[in-house]
């Protein structure tokens, strides 16, 4: 043996984009590099990066395999490090390619401690066997792969098994994950929706506090909400005449269907009328005053829910709410979103006056900084700190199993940090 190791630097270029911003697919693929190369595996940790890119390594007895993937470029850096001569690092170099797809590679061969320059030293080594050890003192396999939505200032992680649902629709990456700690998780566009563990605080806040404040609501509106649980919340009003529900991406109500069932139960509903369309042109087209409540349960300001930001579109919900109608939206987040919050109230007090409008706030782990707001935007009478009796909302919130929301809570949601306070006026 003339060296201690083998180096390999790669270079793969025009590489399918999807095989390279797939995170599975990647680390499936290292892995299988490396088995066949004839090295063993330790651990692998991958990350993938929202909206795009991932990098990983797989960690091998006899040292590691690395990348970093551009796939807005088609391109991936790969490090190939084997020690010894038991391992054969172009084997994992052709896998590679194949697998990425890649139009073209390169690749540099660098030996590493060449053995007529080094001299073995001899030194105490304790018995001692780490927790990473089997009994026998081979090392135990482990597994990370972690999905990270980011932006350039923040990013949250999050481990999971992988990926339980992956497809472009007409508007947007629909994904479902399997997470480890928070259970089936929805993205659209790299960016979370809900999970399964903590979804019950954004879709209680969002629905119980206008229905229990607006005076005697009987028809409501949900538009967006694919992932069903704003519809599963509303429904547990039992005085409701009509429930309709205009979502505009079908892939959404597929993958909510089939791996988040807790959130989506009551999709199927018959008192439900799920329309899959345009939101925006179902308020255009609806009559005036044909609903007490709105509720605009949107994703961010992009990609299809772009155009639910608009003056116009609030101005034909404003059109639609009876008398004392309520709209609400999900309003983002007065940290991690500060300019959009801002124009957010900025717009409704504008279409619905001053002191009609109101913000409340809500605690999500998953959503970026953990703090959420919520607008309530009354056409008449109907005031959010002027609640049924704390009696009936204690019982109602006790027959209908919440687990975040309740009397107490619903008055302090509207009692705002003073930061908040003075970015809304």
């Amino acid at each position: 043996m003339a060296s201690l190791g083998r180096h390999i630097i790669v270079e793969y270029y025009n590489c399918s984009p999807e095989a390279l911003n797939d995170v599975v697919h990647i680390e499936q693929s290292m892995e299988n590099a490396a088995e066949e190369a004839g090295a063993t595996i330790i651990n692998s940790t991958f990350h993938h990066f929202s909206p795009y890119g991932v990098s990983g390594v797989v960690v091998i007895q006899e040292s590691h395999l690395a990348i970093h993937t551009w796939p807005e470029y088609g391109y991936a850096s790969v490090d190939l490090f084997t020690c010894g001569d038991t391992v054969n690092p172009w084997v994992s170099y052709q896998m590679l390619k194949d697998a990425f797809e890649a139009g073209h590679g390169s690749a540099v061969e660098l030996k590493r401690g060449e053995m007529a320059l080094l001299k073995r030293r001899n030194f105490e080594v304790k018995a001692m066997r780490d927790e990473r050890s089997a009994e026998d003192g081979s090392p135990i396999r482990t597994r990370d792969v972690w999905f990270t939505e980011r932006d350039d200032k923040i990013a949250l992680s999050l481990k999971h098994d992988g990926k339980l649902y992956d497809v472009q629709s007409d508007y947007q990456r629909v994904a479902v994950y399997n997470t480890q700690a928070y259970g089936n998780m929805l993205t659209l566009d790299g960016m979370v929706m809900t999970t399964e563990v903590d979804e019950y605080v954004y879709h209680e806040m969002i629905s119980h506090v206008p229905l229990l404040t607006h005076p005697d609501p009987k028809r409501v509106l949900i538009i967006g909400g694919g992932d069903g649980g704003t519809a599963r919340e509303v429904l547990k009003h039992k005085q409701l005449e009509e429930v309709v529900m205009v979502e505009i991406d079908d892939k959404v109500i597929e993958a909510s269907k089939l791996h988040l069932p807790s959130i989506s139960q009551s999709l199927d509903d018959p008192k439900l009328n799920l329309i899959v369309d345009d939101g925006i042109k179902y308020v255009n087209e609806a009559a005036d005053g044909s609903f007490d409540l709105v509720i605009v349960d949107s994703t961010d300001p992009v990609g299809p829910a772009e155009g639910l930001f608009s003056v116009d579109f609030y101005k034909e919900v404003y059109r639609i709410l009876s008398d004392d109608g309520i709209m609400i939206t999900q309003s983002e987040s007065p940290r991690f979103n500060s300019k959009v919050f801002k124009e957010i109230y900025q717009t409704y007090r504008g279409i619905f006056g001053q002191d009609k409008v109101h913000c409340y706030l809500a605690y999500i782990p998953t959503y970026p900084t953990g703090m959420w707001s919520f607008s309530y935007s009354s056409k008449g009478k109907a005031h959010p700190l002027k609640q049924k009796s704390k009696e009936e909302v204690e019982a109602f919130a006790q027959s209908a199993k919440l687990k975040y929301y309740n009397a107490d809570l619903h008055q302090a949601a509207f009692a705002l940090p003073t930061f908040v306070r003075d970015m809304i006026g």
